[in-house]
C-alpha cells in the first residue's frame, strides 16, 4: 500500500512552503500527498476576505490551483485535498489516523507573533496530540528541500533512540548524512556512559543499514539551544528529535522540549513520538 503524507494548509506562504517540502519527500518516498484545510466557522476572516457563503467554493478553487501547479512534480504519487470542519488540530490528527499517514508536515509561525494564521496557533497542539511523525517548518524558513544533512541528538533517555529508524529511512531516500549528536548534560559518569552506549548502538544500526553518518559530542545546559546551534553550524536542513528529551534545570521552565524546538528552530524539525511504529523499520 502506498504511503501518505498529510499536509496542513491555511493558504499562507508558510503552509505552501511546508507543502513544497512534503512534495520533495513524497517524490523520494513514492508517497501520495493529501492537503487538508479545516473550516472554523466565524473564524476564517483572518485569511479570507470574502463572504462566508462563498468560503468553501473559494477553498476548493485554491486547492485545485495548488493541485494543478504541483501535481506534475509528483511522479510516483497523487496530490489531493480534503476539507473538514471543527477544531483544526483535532481534525488534522483524526485525518492522519484515518489515512494512516506515514508523516504529517505543517508550517508554523512559531512564537513570531503571527498567531492569526490558524496553523501557527495549532502547531504545538498537533505535535502533542498525534502519535504520528511530524515535520514542522517555521514561517520564513527558506532552506534547501533536498535533505543533505540531518542532525539527530542522542541523550540519556531510553526513548532517544526510537527516532533512529525513521531518520535513517529519510536519510536513505536522499542519500543524506546523519550527524549523530551525543548530548551530555551532566558530569555524572553513569549518565555520560549511558549516552555513549546509546550512541554506539545508533552507529551500529546506521552502519548495518548503510546510512552515511558522522558523530559529534557536545556539552549542553539547554538541549534545544545546543542542538540548534550545532545544526546551524553544519548547515543542516532537518533536526530529528523525540517529543520529549532530558529535562535539565536550564530548560525546565521553558516548556516541553518539542515545543521549544517547534517555536524556535530556524531549521525544519522532525518530531517522533515514543509510540510511533513505522511499518518495515525498527531498531
Amino acid at each position: 500500500m502506498k504511503k501518505t503524507i498529510l499536509v496542513g494548509i491555511d493558504f499562507s506562504d508558510c503552509s505552501i512552503n511546508a507543502l513544497e517540502h512534503a512534495l520533495t519527500i513524497a517524490d523520494k518516498a513514492e508517497s501520495n500527498v493529501v492537503m487538508i484545510w479545516v473550516n472554523r466557522p466565524d473564524s476564517n476572516k483572518e485569511i479570507f476576505t470574502i463572504e462566508p457563503e462563498n468560503l468553501i467554493d473559494e477553498v476548493n478553487k485554491r486547492f485545485k490551483e495548488l493541485v494543478n501547479k504541483y501535481k506534475y512534480g509528483l511522479e510516483n504519487g497523487a496530490l489531493s485535498f480534503m476539507i473538514k470542519e471543527g477544531k483544526v488540530y483535532q481534525e488534522i490528527v483524526k485525518a492522519a489516523d484515518e489515512l494512516e499517514a506515514f508523516l504529517i508536515v505543517i508550517g508554523t509561525h512559531g512564537s513570531s507573533g503571527f498567531e492569526e494564521f490558524w496553523m501557527g496557533s495549532n502547531a504545538n497542539k498537533i505535535v502533542t496530540s498525534t502519535d504520528r511523525p511530524i515535520i514542522t517548518i517555521r514561517g520564513g524558513v527558506d532552506i534547501n528541500r533536498t535533505l543533505t544533512r540531518i542532525v539527530m541528538p542522542i541523550d540519556s533517555t531510553v526513548e532517544s533512540r526510537q527516532k533512529v529508524p525513521l531518520t535513517a529511512l529519510l536519510a536513505k531516500y536522499f542519500e543524506a548524512e546523519i550527524h549523530v549528536l551525543a548530548v551530555h548534560t551532566t558530569v555524572v559518569v553513569e549518565v555520560r556512559s549511558r549516552v555513549n552506549e546509546y550512541v554506539k548502538q545508533v552507529e551500529l544500526y546506521l552502519t548495518e543499514n548503510e546510512v552515511r553518518f558522522t558523530k559529534e559530542e557536545i556539552e549542553a545546559e539547554n538541549i534545544t539551544d545546543a542542538t540548534i546551534e550545532y545544526a546551524v553550524k553544519v548547515n543542516a536542513n532537518l533536526i530529528s528529535i523525540m517529543d520529549d528529551q532530558e529535562t535539565t534545570t536550564a530548560n525546565i521552565w521553558l516548556g516541553p522540549y518539542a515545543q521549544q524546538m517547534v517555536n524556535h528552530s530556524p531549521i525544519p524539525v522532525l518530531c517522533v513520538h515514543a509510540k510511533d511504529l513505522v511499518a518495515g523499520i525498527s531498531m
